[in-house]
């Protein structure tokens, strides 16, 4: 069983309900608020069994992280294939859109991330299952809970996963500050798209950038060399949606 953590992470779960829920753990003395009480609504709702435990015992369970005196028990995080993703877009009757993290470690970057592809109604998530961060409690956190309703595929080879999805006519852009790379806003974003969003520093490999149908990169006037993943990756991501919603 896994422990979540945080009042938002917490929510998300019981909410999407894909998972086998345990226990909810509430620290004596938490405060009462507008999201504990749909935490408790959907607790109910779902037949969750609550248990008080003392703050310190949340503290030691999470490592000292910021649980806000929340936490629930519950199953492993539900994976899918790629497939389902793309079988996801074609029941909702629009072009894919999917994010792919070449190595990204970051659990913070990858959590902005993940909340960003939710809330822009991307389809799913793919990342590999070696040199890169997995769903985990710091994950879901980071993305505010929005990683329990996204479809979420670990994958062996990251360029044969491109390769399969250029299969299906979905366009491959990376984002790289490279000179072959074209202003995001100047693309055709329109239609079916996987975004890849490679590590801090390296950015993509060498071989997921050759297998790119095109590179995007944000024109900068500013002094700092770069933005991080999350930033540009969100920028782009919001920049699709809206061109696609036109």
């Amino acid at each position: 069983m896994e422990l979540l953590y945080g009042r938002n992470a917490v929510l998300e779960a019981l909410r999407a309900n894909r998972r086998k829920l345990g226990r909810l753990l509430i620290a004596d003395g938490i405060k009462e608020g507008e999201s504990m009480q749909a935490i408790n609504v959907v607790a109910r709702e779902r037949r969750i069994q609550v248990a008080k435990v003392q703050r310190g015992e949340l503290d030691k369970r999470t490592a000292g992280a910021n649980h806000q005196g929340i936490a629930l028990e519950c199953g492993p995080y539900p994976y899918v294939e790629v497939d389902d993703i793309i079988e996801l877009a074609r029941e909702r009757g629009e072009q894919p859109l999917i994010l792919i993290f070449d190595h990204l470690q970051d659990p913070q970057n990858i959590g902005t991330l993940m909340r960003t592809a939710e809330i822009v109604g991307a389809h799913g998530i793919i990342f590999p299952d070696r040199r890169s961060a997995s769903i985990t409690p710091a994950v879901i956190n980071a993305s505010a809970g929005a990683v329990e309703h996204l479809y979420v595929a670990q994958i062996t080879n990251i360029s044969q996963t491109i390769k399969h999805l250029q299969d299906y006519n979905i366009w491959v852009a990376g984002v790289e500050d490279d000179e072959r790379a074209v202003d995001f806003d100047r693309a055709n974003l329109r239609g079916a798209l996987a975004l890849v969003i490679g590590a801090e520093g390296p950015g993509l490999a060498r071989l997921t950038r050759e297998r790119c149908d095109l590179l995007l990169r944000l024109p900068m006037r500013g002094k700092v060399a770069s933005l991080n993943a999350a930033t540009a990756g969100s920028i782009i991501l919001y920049h699709a949606w809206r061109v696609r919603a036109q």
